[in-house]
């Protein structure tokens, strides 16, 4: 015997598919922005955030020591900021999407300078600065999606069925 949805559930979980599928994207952008600006303005405090000592390290050990943590951190802190307003206003998306998947790319690269900082069995079992790090996948994740939406493309809660054929033999 074959057992059918009741229509209420199927109704409410239509509904609330829709629901998803409307503010999904705004939410993911938003709440990135959030998480981006709440990280940068930390920065501009000493000590306040705990990835200040690896984040001025690194910066001065991939310039060669051309810019000290002093000078790195405010840049870094402003370029945070920036990226969070930018993702919470929803304006100039590619250029925001650029400086995050740039500072991105920095903020990977403690795993390789700094080893035994960010793992206690390498690669197995990162330290806390390792999992700060390595919990940016999912920025860069989110990221990738609003990425996607830049040209106009929005999520659905429909299934889109083709009608015709694409040109290919049976």
């Amino acid at each position: 015997m074959a057992t059918t949805t009741p229509n209420w559930f199927d109704r409410l979980d239509r509904r609330i598919t829709e629901w998803m599928a409307r503010h999904g994207v705004t939410m993911l952008r938003l709440a990135l922005g959030v998480i981006f600006l709440w990280f940068g303005v930390l920065k501009f405090f000493p000590g306040l955030s705990p990835a200040e000592d690896l984040a001025g390290r690194t910066i001065e050990t991939l310039t060669l020591g051309n810019v000290p943590a002093s000078v790195a951190l405010p840049v870094l802190a402003a370029w945070e900021v920036a990226i969070g307003l930018g993702l919470i206003i929803g304006r100039w998306m590619r250029a925001v999407l650029l400086l995050l998947f740039a500072q991105m790319l920095g903020t990977i690269t403690p795993l390789v300078l700094f080893p035994a900082e960010t793992f206690v069995r390498i690669p197995y079992v990162p330290t806390l600065e390792g999992q700060y790090i390595i919990k940016n996948i999912v920025l860069v994740t989110a990221a990738i999606v609003l990425g996607a939406t830049v040209r106009g493309g929005e999520l659905t809660h429909e299934p889109v069925v083709a009608t015709g054929q694409s040109g290919g033999s049976a």
